[in-house]
């Protein structure tokens, strides 16, 4: 049996394509918003941190109604660090609307997310966005996206998908770009009616239900978004909640939603591909399943890769310590990073020897660094150690993840870019000119390579160059990768920094403070412009004397600050610091803070 008046599409591209900008277009053509209401750009960004960094981090839903069909479109992340949120919510739909940059090509990304999509055997509408570039290229994009399918095993029917050009930021689409004529979206509203397949559970049949992700509420407790597969799941039904464990238990929906444009509409009852809410549920998890209480049928659990990476998480235990946060001991920290690991399967959460420490394993270092910035504005206040790679052993043989990674940059860069992913042990793959004089250049690259290296490239390439990588395989351990070759200026005492001092300093490197900054013993202020790190005193003040002086005149010539950004001190630092993250501020501080103890501890891993 078929809802043939249903479709579920997942939009699927790599960062920065115009994904949630394309489905702005499509909810404003469906008649979701009135002609004078004021709606936000990229409404389904819905986190701060989403639009301020402009890029999707949590897979949102919404729907719209097209004639007499209901479309459910699930609007995905196109950084390969959260792939969790793609691969889950491949499992909710029926099709991919899959988006490329005219002018970019597909890119690593664009791979990954088709890769699991034809695993799962999901047809494809391919749409071609920002036609309107000057640089725009689809006849090449497209036989790259024909290229790219047929690389991945794509069968002929695959293979043979619709194409669509748009400009999204306009909602201006055609089907033939030989054709000067441009109408609204209708045609993609028809192609994704035609082409991709309803729905085909029953709705009499044994209620399954997919769990995709949990949100908190304050009013109706934890909210499991999920998908019905078959059966029909009514409001106030006794259902089975089968857990990952296998473990189940009988519990009830206190209340059940669907979605209309952006709002949450209470329903009675949703039958087969419907996207619902489900309220009241306690103890449902990330990928878990509701059946049929008298005759429970549980889905295949929701399962995603595995990390390649790990993060020591730490209690603050610097002299600033509770000062500006307000959750600061190990119970608090130890709760927040569980709670996140149920509720995203792309983290997972580790005890440690320490009481006072957890690590955490996630997908790279933006994952981690939006973890981090999401607890900092909570009112967390904790230390984050160096990022390491995970490694396995196999048949003796230690196995470290290895990266593909893909660089757009203008052929003057191609040296110096070359010559550094060189060092860091990367094997150059593939390289395409482009009329426009910029050069990609494809590399496969062990993940500890790349950690740190995207500062450098943005300086390499004086901020030109396009870096994406998505993790590839585990492979040989590629030896020895260095990472910082400069050491850190360590403030030797507690106080605060002075121009006199900070002037007096300038030719021992960067400073990361200005005048004013308060610093504490074992506190990193700057970078050391040579390889040993150099304890200094950044709060020496000028002695008074009978000389005159005009004020301030030090004041003038401080040259300001290097300003570092969460990601930035994480590349930064070594294995024996910190980055200490409070609501007011980021520091980098040294693991041990007196001197004799960083020495014993370095003796320490020379000898072990």
């Amino acid at each position: 049996m078929q809802q043939t008046d249903l479709r579920d599409i997942a939009i699927v591209a790599h960062v920065d394509h115009g994904k949630t900008t394309l489905v702005d277009s499509m909810l404003w053509q469906s008649g979701i918003f009135r002609d004078n209401e004021e709606v936000q750009k990229r409404v389904m960004d819905t986190m701060d941190l989403e639009r301020e960094k402009g890029i999707t981090i949590m897979a949102n839903n919404t729907a719209i109604r097209y004639e007499d069909k209901k479309i459910n479109i699930v609007d995905t992340p196109g950084h390969a660090d959260f792939g969790g949120e793609v691969e889950r919510t491949l499992r909710m739909v029926d099709g991919i609307m899959l988006l490329v940059d005219a002018a970019e090509g597909p890119l690593p990304q664009t791979r990954f997310v088709v890769q699991k999509a034809l695993e799962l055997d999901l047809p494809a509408v391919v749409v071609l966005n920002k036609i309107d570039r000057k640089d725009a290229r689809p006849h090449e994009a497209l036989d790259q996206i024909y290229d790219l399918f047929i690389d991945l095993g794509a069968s002929m029917e695959q293979v043979e998908f619709p194409v669509l050009y748009t400009v999204a930021t306009e909602g201006r689409c055609t089907t033939d770009l030989e054709q000067e004529e441009w109408t609204n979206l209708r045609p993609l509203f028809d192609t994704i009616i035609d082409e991709i397949p309803p729905p085909s559970g029953d709705p009499d049949a044994t209620l399954q239900v997919l769990v995709t992700s949990v949100q908190r509420d304050d009013y109706l407790g934890p909210v499991a978004i999920g998908r019905v597969e078959q059966g029909t799941l009514r409001n106030r039904q006794d259902v089975m909640l089968c857990h990952r464990d296998g473990s189940k238990e009988q519990t009830d929906v206190k209340s059940l939603f669907t979605y209309q444009g952006l709002e949450r509409v209470e329903a009675d009852a949703a039958g087969p591909g419907e996207i619902v809410a489900i309220a009241g549920v306690e103890g449902i998890g990330l990928g878990e399943s509701l059946s049929d209480p008298e005759h429970p049928d549980p889905l295949t659990p929701l399962d995603v890769d595995e990390p390649t990476m790990s993060m020591e998480f730490r209690i603050n235990d610097g002299p600033f310590s509770g000062q500006e946060g307000e959750f600061v001991t190990s119970r608090q920290l130890r709760d927040r990073l569980f709670d996140e690991a149920r509720n995203n399967l792309a983290i997972r959460v580790e005890e440690t020897d320490s009481a006072n420490a957890l690590n955490v394993y996630g997908r790279g270092e933006l994952q981690m660094a939006i973890l981090i910035e999401q607890m900092r504005r909570e009112g967390y206040e904790f230390c984050v150690g160096m990022p390491r790679v995970i490694t396995k052993e196999v048949n003796g043989e230690t196995r470290e993840p290895y990266e593909t990674a893909e660089v757009d940059i203008p052929e003057e860069h191609m040296g110096v870019v070359m010559e550094r992913l060189g060092e860091r042990k990367g094997e150059m793959q593939h390289m395409a000119h482009q009329e426009s004089g910029r050069v990609r250049l494809t590399f496969r690259v062990p993940s500890r390579g790349l950690i740190g290296y995207r500062s450098k490239f943005l300086t390499d390439t004086k901020g030109t160059g396009l870096l994406t990588h998505r993790f590839e395989e585990f492979g040989p351990w590629a030896g020895e990768i260095p990472h910082r070759t400069s050491g850190a200026l360590v403030a030797d005492r507690e106080g605060e920094t002075t121009a006199y001092a900070l002037l007096e300093l300038q030719d021992r490197g960067d400073f990361f403070v200005e005048p004013g900054d308060r610093v504490y013993k074992g506190m990193i202020v700057g970078e050391h412009n040579k390889p040993q790190d150099l304890d200094l005193n950044p709060t020496q003040e000028k002695h008074l004397t009978n000389m005159r002086a005009a004020a301030g005149d030090e004041l003038e010539h401080v040259p300001p600050p290097r300003e570092l950004s969460l990601e930035d001190a994480i590349e930064f630092i070594r294995e024996d610091e910190l980055v200490e993250v409070t609501p007011e501020a980021y520091r980098l501080r040294k693991r041990h803070r007196k001197p004799k103890a960083r020495r014993k501890a370095q003796m320490e891993r020379a000898t072990g």
